[in-house]
């Protein structure tokens, strides 16, 4: 018989090591106008019975969610709670929620495999399907029910599916709310049963002044690296706060924006150093192909087009070489300096 899977074992897939999760967050960064549409909504007693919250990962779409729902399960789709939306830390919502015990609330997650006791690859149908159950044991109660699915990237097909004839047919005074970091891959009629809400990344100031709340002992000066380093994402920079990924990071932005004329012994020591760090070659591969992408726009809105396929196949060949290197756990010193030499390629002035 498998062991059971208590729910303090479940791995937070969206949780930073250090600092709460967003069901624990009660401040929204940087996202005012995705907020007040969602207040609009809401506070009208017309809200969508489905928003699909997109944006890059780190910028606070569980937050919002977790946000909407708690004004939901508090005062409803009216307008009698705060126009922003907020619900004390205090009030029994709040508690309940952070709890995880909140019985108007669903989360749909990648869970436990039971028998390898090792965080799953996708959401499946099974969890899907545990909302058609949710819903109709709720049913009864007053109130309105939320369901959040982190993230809806997650789903395998089948959970897709199962998702979609859940969308077709919603329950009264429901709302679901689906994560995604790139909704261009979900089903186009799932995105088409929902309304957007996007999230922007935050710019360096807003990012860099919110890192001295949860950084203050950081100087202003590496605040200010890990805000450009980030890519506008909260989250990415709270896990690049570790002085170890932070170098990491620091090693990626400086191994793109010398690529033209690489260092190659440099780079077998930066490879020593890659392999030296837990899990140290899929961070560093993240961080080179956020480096990779940032220079990229920074050059298409100098240049223009000009050259563009040339960076799309350099971009293409850093990311074959990641995802290969992390899935066959090779050593990194080859696949770093391959990576290297197809930005160098780019980086010329090929006619």
């Amino acid at each position: 018989m498998a062991k059971r899977v208590r729910i303090e074992d479940i791995e937070e897939t969206n949780r930073v090591e250090g600092f709460p999760h967003p069901r624990e967050t009660f401040r929204l960064v940087g996202q005012e106008e995705a907020l007040a549409r969602a207040a609009r909504a809401i506070r009208s007693g017309r809200p969508p019975q489905a928003w699909l919250i997109s944006g890059p990962k780190g910028t606070g779409k569980a937050t919002l969610a977790y946000r909407l729902a708690r004004y939901l399960l508090r005062y409803g789709a009216t307008d009698t709670g705060p126009e922003d939306l907020s619900v004390a830390a205090d009030d029994p919502v709040s508690r309940r929620v952070v709890a995880q015990a909140e019985p108007g609330l669903a989360v749909v997650k990648r869970g436990i495999d039971p028998r390898t006791r090792k965080l799953t690859t996708v959401i499946t149908v099974d969890s899907v399907r545990e909302l058609a159950e949710f819903f109709g044991y709720t049913a009864a109660g007053a109130g309105w029910r939320v369901a959040i699915i982190d993230t809806a990237d997650d789903m395998n097909p089948n959970a897709a599916n199962a998702l979609l004839k859940v969308l077709e047919e919603p329950p009264a005074d429901s709302m679901f709310m689906l994560l995604s970091n790139a909704p261009g891959k979900l089903l186009p009629t799932i995105r088409s049963r929902c309304q957007r809400l996007d999230l922007r990344p935050l710019d360096t100031d807003t990012l860099a002044f919110e890192l001295v709340t949860h950084l203050p002992k950081m100087s202003p000066a590496d605040r200010i690296s890990l805000a450009k380093l980030s890519g506008g994402s909260i989250g990415a920079a709270l896990m690049l706060a570790d002085e170890d990924t932070l170098a990491l990071a620091r090693d990626a932005a400086r191994a793109v924006s010398e690529a033209l004329a690489p260092d190659i012994p440099a780079l077998f020591a930066l490879a020593d150093r890659v392999g030296r760090v837990t899990g140290g070659l899929p961070a560093f591969g993240t961080y080179l192909i956020q480096a990779l992408e940032d220079c990229i726009r920074a050059r298409a809105k100098r240049e223009g087009a000009s050259g563009s396929s040339r960076w799309i196949q350099a971009w293409e060949k850093v990311r074959a070489n990641i995802d290969r290197a992390t899935a066959l756990h090779l050593e990194p010193r080859q696949t770093i300096v391959s990576s290297v030499r197809a930005i160098q390629y780019a980086s010329r002035n090929v006619r």
